[in-house]
Parts: C-alpha cells; structure tokens; sequence
C-alpha cells in the first residue's frame, strides 16, 4: 500500500519548478550546456560529448531506472533534421534514497552530467533540435514528464 502510494506520488505528484528568472519566465529543471556547434564527416558516425546540468535540490531518471514506471532519461533527434543518432550511451546514475520511504533506491542524475552520442550528419548545415525527455522530482514529489529541445549547429562535411 506504501509503494502504490509512493509510487502515485512519483508519477502524479507536483513540486513548483524553480523560481521565476529575471526576465519573469521560469528556469528548466534541466539545461543543455554544450556543445553549440561541431563539425564532423559527412556520412560518418561521429561521437558527441552533450552536457546537461539538473537544477540543485532536483534529479531525474537515468537511462535506465530501476522500476519500470519510473520515467528514463533519453535523447532523440528528429528524423527530419538531417542528423541521425546511431547511438547514446548514457551514464551510470547515482543511488538516491526516498526520505519518505527509508530503503527504496533510485538511479538518478543530479548535477551535471554528459552522454556521449554518436550521430550521421548529411552534408552540409542542420539546425538540430534534438530532444532530451526526463521527469524531475526532488525529495517529495515529481514534476509531470518533460521534453526539452537540444539546439545544436551540426556541420557535415
């Protein structure tokens, strides 16, 4: 009964997301750092190192969490966008702990973290919106799923 309710909570429950900004819009739960632009071989895979940050006081789901309805981290790029991605290799999560239910570990990514992509450009420039779908929770409750774009410059040459 525990779990079900931890669970719901999980997946259901809200947090208010970071305060509003300057500018009066609210901060992402999580951000895309780097890179803004790469070149590489047009038609080749090519690795990519993309570096995100996760907000301070939340976490998200690794790639790979330890429930399955719990909501994984994962990368996308359109298939339009003349850029394939072959293959993600997500890092290894960090054991979090529920305070509200001593002995129940997640796998989760604070802080910043990177994964290391390998992609296929077609020549020439691509505006790449890749995209980066994750649920942020803190100690207490979860915020609903998320997609965020990843604006990248790709240069196949």
């Amino acid at each position: 009964m525990v779990v079900l309710a931890l669970t719901s909570l999980m997946v259901f429950g809200q947090v208010p997301s970071a305060g509003p900004t300057r500018s009066g819009a609210r901060a992402e739960a999580v951000q895309y750092l780097y890179p803004e632009q790469i070149t590489i071989p047009a038609g080749k895979a090519a690795p990519i190192a993309m570096h995100f940050r996760v907000a301070e006081g939340l976490h998200i789901n690794s790639h790979v969490p330890k429930d399955e309805f719990l909501i994984p981290t994962e990368l996308s790029i359109p298939d339009s966008s003349g850029v394939r991605l072959e293959a993600a290799e997500y890092p290894a999560g960090k054991e979090f702990e529920l305070p509200v239910e001593p002995g129940t570990k997640l796998v989760v990514y604070t802080g910043e973290f990177t994964i290391q992509a390998k992609i296929v450009a077609q020549p020439g420039d691509h505006m790449v919106e890749a995209r980066l779908h994750y649920q942020a929770c803190d100690a207490n409750a979860c915020l609903p799923p998320k997609t965020i774009k990843v604006p990248i410059d790709v240069i196949g040459k």
